[in-house]
Parts: structure tokens; sequence; C-alpha cells
């Protein structure tokens, strides 16, 4: 009994706070609100991307964290303690404890890499060594500690710009487009090795990107920014699969857009009849599809593939162009309906011919329903 008190937990124990918290954060150049009350918390460990199209207030954000941008309004915490608020409290970046990375390297060109990384190190020189061949051994970069930056590739550039970065042990990483300067070649391999030591190191991390796929591919969470605002936040799946919006859709691939009038909770379309709960009767809807959720069936005789529950009524079109792109192919058809483009991609080879007569069929389970 008395070990079971002494393992019971201790509902006063207080939960650490988030390792990043900002709140309310503002910032505006002539009159224009460049970010706008932006909130976001990112835990230890977290990798955390800030993802949108160039002008939407990524860059300025990750700034502001820094220290090297002053907000006009708003809370910066790490770890709870205030690094900026709107009383005027305002930490310098080298008391934050964050660590930066950019698409510009900027390594010291006349240091060595094991100078390079020790740049920003205090203590004793034995202790800057060892943490120096640690972090080099990390990167995949023993033995290269006297070798100089013009010395090195462009991905090894990078991975010593992360041992630099993450040598003062940073209780927060803040990356801006670190990988947009490598070849796709490279970006992967570095993208992965990057992530493991981030990872191991127990970084909070804010990565900011215009490249969904990179985001797609580092992030435990997204936060979709737009405008100065954040206008979606969720896991990968989520945010890939739950689009807030039509634009939100868009962004991360192609997409076909249906257009309807919503009448008695459902929309007629020349793919039969889709349920559209929650939009005004008569208000116009838009029924978004991906093009690798299409299928595509044969033409016999004039007629297409029987409806079904899944897939819906099919709806014929004719193809236009088809192009191979490698791991798939992307058909383009003018629909019999209204004349519109729609396109649809295939795994593998499929090249019809322009002018061939198919008919398509859509995922109904695949599809996203906005209001127009």
């Amino acid at each position: 009994m008395e070990s079971l008190r002494r393992e019971a937990p201790n509902p006063s124990r207080q939960i650490p706070p988030p390792r990043l918290e900002v709140s309310g954060l503002r910032r505006a150049f002539g009159g224009r609100d460049v970010v706008a009350d932006l909130t976001l918390t990112i835990a230890a460990g977290q990798v955390t991307c800030l993802l949108g199209p160039s002008g939407c207030g990524k860059s300025t954000t990750l700034r502001m964290i820094a220290g090297v941008e002053h907000p006009d309004g708003g809370t910066i915490r790490i770890d709870g303690q205030v690094m900026s608020d709107g009383s005027g409290r305002f930490l310098p970046p080298e008391s934050r404890g964050v660590g930066l990375m950019f698409q510009d390297f900027a390594l010291f060109p006349h240091l060595t890499v094991a100078q390079n990384v020790a740049f920003g190190l205090g203590g004793d020189r034995a202790a800057r060594d060892r943490r120096v061949g640690e972090l080099l051994e990390r990167i995949n970069l023993v033995g290269y500690g006297a070798k100089y930056p013009h010395e090195l590739s462009g991905g090894e550039q990078q991975r010593v710009a992360l041992a630099r970065a993450l040598a003062p042990r940073p209780r927060v990483m803040l990356m801006d487009e670190p990988f947009s300067g490598l070849d796709n070649r490279l970006r992967d391999g570095i993208r992965d090795t990057t992530l493991e030591v981030l990872k191991e190191e127990g970084t909070a991390v804010l990565l900011v990107t215009h490249e969904p796929d990179e985001a797609l591919r580092m992030a435990d969470e997204i936060a979709l920014m737009r405008d100065g605002l954040i206008v979606q936040r969720g896991s990968p799946y989520n945010i890939y699969n739950a689009p807030a919006d039509r634009a939100a859709a868009a962004f991360f691939s192609d997409i076909n857009v249906i257009r309807g009038i919503s009448k008695g909770a459902l929309t007629e379309t020349p793919f039969g009849s889709f349920l559209t709960p929650g939009h005004a009767d008569g208000g116009a809807v838009e029924i978004v599809i991906r093009p690798q959720h299409l299928k595509i069936d044969f033409d016999r005789g004039g007629r297409g593939p029987n409806p079904t529950p899944q897939d819906g009524t099919p709806a014929r079109g004719t193809v236009t162009r088809a192009r191979y792109l490698g791991r798939e192919s992307l058909v383009d058809f003018r629909m019999d309906f209204d004349g519109s483009i729609l396109t649809a991609s295939v795994p593998g080879v499929f090249m019809p011919r322009p002018g061939t007569v198919l008919w398509l069929m859509m995922r109904r389970d695949r599809c996203f329903v906005f209001a127009a």
C-alpha cells in the first residue's frame, strides 16, 4: 500500500510550459499588418513548420522570435520566460537561447570546420573540443575538422552550419528556408540528417518554408500562414486531408473545382448529387478534388461505367493533353457538360491520344466542399 501511495500521480505537480510560446504577435510596416495576432506553441523536441507563400509574414515572425525585429505587440516566451511583451520588455538575441539557420550558410571562410562549429562556445578548450567532436560525428563529418568551407560541398557546408547552430545547445532552433540553396539530389538526405540531429538534441524547431513537400516531410505540426495570419494548424495528415478552405487545399497540390448551387443540403453536378449540409439554400458551392482522386474509365459505345455509391455518376470528357512525369502521368480532359478542363493523374505511364473519349468519376470520400 505504501508503494502504491508513493507511485500515485501528484495532482499538484506542475506541467512544464511550452518550450516556445507566442501569443498575439503583431508587426506592421507602412500601416499594413505583416503579422497580425499570431499565436503558436512548440514543445521541446517538436518541429513546427510555418508554411505559406512569399510575403505572408513567415520570416518577419521568425525575426521577432529571434530578437532581431521588434514586435508591435504580443508576447514571446521561451520556457516560460518572457523574451518580449507589450510592456516594452525586450531581451536581445544573445540572451534568448535560440539558434539560427538560414539559406545562406554564413560560414566564416577563414576558419576551419572545427573553428566554425566552436565559434559560439564558451568554457575551456577541452570542453569545446569534446562538443565539436560530438557534433561532427553526429553529422557524419568526422575527419573534416581541419578543412575550410571552400573545400566542402554545399551539403557538407549545410551540415557544418547545423552543427554550429546546435553547438551552444539552443533551446529553440529557428530555420528560414535552410535547404532552398541545395540541389534536389542532396536536399532530402540533408533534411533527414538535420531532423534526426535536432530530435536527438530535444530542440524545439520552428522551420519557415514555402514548399509544401518540405513541410509534410519534416514537420510534426504545420501552421499554414496567409496575409499575416495562421489560417490552419494541425498535423501534416490533417492539414492535407482536411483543408480549411479552397486556398489551403490548392497550396498543397493541384486541384479540380466543380461549381454548383446548394439546395436542400444537396448540390447537383454532372457527377451526381453531393451532400452539402451547412451551406445556405441557393448558395454557390465549390466541390474540390485532387487529380489523383479522379477515376478514369473507358468509353463503351457512348456509355460509361455504372454509377456507384463511392464514385458517383460518371461524366464524359475528351483528352486534350497527356504528359508523362516519371512517377505519374497527367491527363487533361475537356468535359462535355460545360467545356471545363479537369486534370487526372495516373501512376506510371498512361498516355491517351488527344481526342480520345473517356469517362471520369469522383471519389466521394476524397472531395472537399467549400462556399464559393
